[in-house]
This record gives structure tokens, sequence and C-alpha cells, in this order.
């Protein structure tokens, strides 16, 4: 018998779901930081076995109040995770306020599939909260299965993946089974070099950016070592936002440089050339054309 389905997961921005994707597929498929909106698309990350394959789905957090075409397009990846999932996984934290208005409660209510309630960060707050907050969502939801969970130190991590794997329907295999994702490995540069973006740089600077890979070239060092030559375009907003990006001297973008270089010789396993480009697209989050370019869906 082999089993197969899709198992999505939302929640708000900054509650660790791509932290828990990453942990449960046991690669790096989504990016990571501390500031919200780090997650723009609907990432896929594919686990399989001999007798399963697990096609998991990280998607932006629920953006409450869109003040963009951006957020609409956002938030239309997380409707799409209600319509083709065979199990979703809810994520919270215990700080998380419990609301009978929250938009997703209509919408978990309504499935007809197996439902997952994961309260994560447990390790960082007292028991009797997370307690108390388990039993909070349970009252507005009818959750099939909860689990407190830490998944940056993966604490109960296998537990829930054998959960996972018992609900999981029988089916065949959608992908490969060496697959790891759906995405292009260009689309993880741009993402990895966004990354370092939201680490480096503050306030609405990481919020007004967005990164396209122009090329993407395999060669070869003079030394005959593998060479990986990429050059990626920041767009921006505001001519201000460019003089930020790149700093005085250029010492601003020369640092971006060679934080998203080292990290992209890690992922790609290759010695790295990185050159980087600031373009200046006023008002490209409302621009259906940018953003489909960019790889939003209308």
């Amino acid at each position: 018998m082999h089993k197969s389905g899709f198992v999505n997961i939302i929640g708000k921005p900054n509650v660790g779901k791509s932290t828990l994707m990453n942990a449960l597929v046991g690669e790096r498929m989504s990016i990571i930081t501390a500031k919200p909106q780090t997650t723009r698309h609907r990432i896929i990350g594919i686990l399989s076995g001999d007798d399963f394959q697990i096609v998991f789905s990280d998607t932006p957090g629920l953006v409450r109040d869109p003040s963009y075409r951006m957020h609409h397009m956002m938030n239309r990846f997380v409707q799409s995770t209600f319509e083709d999932a065979d199990i979703v996984c809810l994520v919270t934290e215990p700080s998380e306020p419990v609301s009978e208005d929250n938009p997703l409660l209509e919408k978990l209510r309504e499935l007809e599939v197996p439902r997952f309630l994961i309260m994560n960060k447990t390790d960082a707050f007292e028991d009797a909260l997370c307690l108390e907050q388990i039993a909070a969502w349970n009252a507005l939801v009818p959750f099939e299965e909860t689990f407190p969970i830490s998944a940056l130190k993966h604490k109960n991590t296998k537990e829930l993946l054998a959960k996972i794997l018992e609900y999981l329907p029988e089916g065949p295999a959608y992908y490969p089974k060496d697959q790891l994702t759906d995405k292009p490995e260009r689309f993880f540069v741009s993402e990895i070099i966004r990354e370092h973006i939201l680490t480096l740089y503050e306030q609405e600077i990481p919020y007004s950016t967005e990164v396209t890979v122009e090329s993407f070239k395999e060669t070869q060092t003079t030394k005959g070592e593998p060479l990986i030559r990429i050059a990626a375009t920041i767009y921006v907003a505001r001519k201000s936002q460019k003089n930020i990006i790149i700093g005085r001297q250029g010492s601003a973008i020369k640092k971006l440089g060679t934080n998203a270089r080292k990290s992209l010789e890690t992922f790609l396993e290759s010695k790295v050339f990185l050159e980087m480009h600031v373009k200046v697209k006023e008002n490209w989050r409302d621009d259906d054309r940018l953003l489909q370019a960019f790889g939003y869906q209308n």
C-alpha cells in the first residue's frame, strides 16, 4: 500500500510555519527570519519514502489588512491551500490571541479533511499557558489532532510526522521520489538573497524589495572547480531605498553580497560568483504586470 497527499501548513505570519516545514522535510526549503512576511509564495517541500510521499505546502501568513496588490495575491496562496489539502495544519504559538473573528477559523470549520492544531514554540512558554491556549483553540474548531511542539528544536516533530503518515490517504506518488520541491534553483537563489536583505536592513526596506535572478550559469574556475555565476537584480520602490541598499561607497551591498554568496555556496554546494544590481520600480507592489513577472498569481 502506498500513501500520498498534500499537507498544507497555514497560520499567522511569524509563528514558525517555514521552520516546521524545514524540520519535517529535512531540507532548508523556506527562508526563515524573525520578520513577518518572509514567505511571500506558496512553497512546496516533498518528503518521500518507499511507501509514501508527503507534499508539504508552506504558505505566506494571512495578511489581515492588505495594503497592496501583492498582499491580496499572497492571501490567494493561503486560500488555495484549503482547496487541495488532504490534511491541514494550523500553526500557532502560545502568545497568539485566540479570537473568534480569526478569518481562518470559518475556513477550518468547513473542511472535510483532517485538521491538526500545531502549538509551536512551547519550549519558550509555561506549560499552563500552552495547555490553556490549546483548550481555547479546540473550543473553536474540532481539531482531529493537537501537537505541542518546538519546530526549531525538533521537539515532538517526529511524532507529528508519524501521525501525518497515519492520516495520509492511499494514493500514487505525485512527483519523482528524488524531487524535493516544485521550485527551480533560481527561485531559492532569489529567496536566499532576500533573506539576507531582511536580516541586514531595517524598517520598511525589506518589505519594499523583490529579487530576481537574471542569469544562472554553471562554469568552472581556472583550477577546474565548479563555479556558478549568478546575476541578480534587487527591485525597490523608491530612489531613497536604492541608496540605502547600496550604502555609503557601496558598503552595504558589499556586505549583502558577501553574506548571500556564502549561503548560496552552502545551498548550491559550489563556489559562487554573485553580481547584484539595484533598480527602482515605483509602486511595484501594486503593479499587476510586475507582480506576475515576480511570480505572483492573478
